[in-house]
């Protein structure tokens, strides 16, 4: 199994299966602005998140943050 070591990884999210995709990028955004990270940054993890479908947007996600 790989593991996916996040950019932040003191920003933690905790998400469900029922959380919609705008619920996701809301509660990353959130996470990633308490934990610091610049509104570049930001901006680049929305365009990452929205570059595929939902499983991209999940796995961009963790590719920012810790993923509960």
């Amino acid at each position: 199994m790989n593991t996916i070591t996040p950019k932040y990884p003191q920003a933690v999210v905790h998400l469900t299966l029922t959380e919609n995709a705008f619920e996701i990028m809301g509660a990353v955004s959130k996470a990633l602005k308490r934990a610091g990270a610049t509104k570049e940054e930001i901006s680049q993890y929305t365009m990452d998140s929205m570059s595929g479908d939902y499983d991209n947007l999940c796995n961009a996600a963790r590719r920012w943050v810790t993923v509960l």
